[in-house]
């Protein structure tokens, strides 16, 4: 079997442009469909023990639902993912406001960040990998945000089954710059994702209050629900009277992974399925990962099929801190003109 990409339409958008939808297989027969609206994977089609495939991502048919009803489902984030506290944050001297989205917040770029863009494509074919290209411009003052960002995201499928994911982005003031990507997966393809089995390479995470942001803390994992260093269903403890878990809702924090450099792309986290055997590995050269067990989703969307009912998708996201902008103990986010912001992240798909 070869490689290919295939384009076909998804839809309109309310200004009346198209959306794209790329289809990606692999030499394998695995399958990533990407919209270029919000460079939203759409659909992931792996194979089960047995050799059946199904669909592990969580989405819509149709560019329509992700315009107005969407959780960030697949989504590309920008201008920065995660929670800002109150919108604000101090650079260079100067107070910025940008819009709050999420009670008291600023989230995931604001209400027309990243994931409402109709991004450029290119598709790209180079031997037994296919891919996608895409580029936007982000303007000067775009939700907020001084500086004009010019960003390139790269989603490349190859055939040792991984999505491999290149962010790139240089700008012409200081501004914070955190991308990341939002798919919520089950690898059961359908039901809740309690039973799944998940790692993650971290001794430490960072405690949020209940507005969901960062406290400033950073907190052992050690005789906490949070330690998942061993595999752990993630529905083992994420109902225990927990602070952090109320909190949350569960599961919405921010680990801090064992990592001897930003830059190196290491294992992050694996989740295992037991039942159709298929894995999911996260690498990063990320020094956060963002994980959340879908404690939001409440039965009221259905895409592809299915009702998305509560649990029924995590999310791992590879990115900085959550408000690191107001937290000068966090990793840096502050990209300066003359500098690139270049980080990679890739899923790694198997089964066993």
């Amino acid at each position: 079997m070869q490689a290919s990409i295939h384009t076909a339409p998804f839809g309109m958008l309310p200004d009346g442009r198209a959306a794209t939808l790329y289809t990606l297989t692999n030499p394998n027969g695995l399958v990533v469909k990407i919209t270029d609206f919000g460079g939203i994977i759409t659909a992931i089609h792996t194979p089960d023990r047995a050799g059946n495939h199904a669909d592990i991502v969580l989405g819509f048919d149709s560019v329509e639902p992700y315009i107005d009803d969407s959780p960030y489902f697949g989504a590309l984030i920008g201008r920065y993912g995660n929670r800002i506290r109150d919108g604000r944050f101090t650079l260079d001297g100067k107070l910025w406001q940008l819009p709050v989205n999420n009670g008291t917040n600023h989230l995931h770029g604001g209400h027309d960040g990243y994931h409402k863009v109709l991004w450029n494509a290119l598709p790209f074919q180079e031997g037994d990998s296919v891919g996608l290209t895409l580029s936007y411009r982000s303007p000067d003052g775009e939700q907020g945000y001084p500086g004009t960002l010019d960003v390139v995201v790269i989603y490349e499928l190859n055939s040792a089954n991984e999505l491999v994911m290149h962010f790139d982005a240089v700008t012409d003031k200081a501004t914070p710059v955190n991308l990341t990507q939002h798919s919520y997966f089950n690898l059961a393809g359908e039901g809740d994702i309690l039973a799944h089995e998940l790692t993650i390479a971290a001794d430490s995470f960072t405690p949020i209050d209940r507005a969901l942001v960062p406290t400033g803390e950073i907190a052992p994992v050690e005789g906490t629900a949070f330690d998942f260093r061993a595999p752990r269903l993630i529905g083992a403890r994420v109902g225990e009277d927990d602070e952090q878990l109320r909190n949350g809702s569960g599961y919405d924090h921010n680990f801090v992974l064992n990592k001897a450099g930003i830059d190196r792309l290491t294992l992050a986290a694996r989740v295992r399925e037991p039942v159709s055997g298929r894995v999911l590995e996260l690498l990063t050269e990320e020094p956060g990962v963002q994980f959340y067990s879908g404690n939001f989703l409440d039965g009221k969307l259905t895409g592809k099929g299915r009702n998305y009912g509560f649990r029924s998708g995590f999310c791992l996201e590879p990115q900085h801190f959550p408000d690191s902008p107001n937290q000068s103990s966090f990793p840096n986010t502050i990209l300066r003109p003359g500098e690139e912001y270049a980080t990679v992240s890739k899923y790694r798909f198997s089964v066993e």
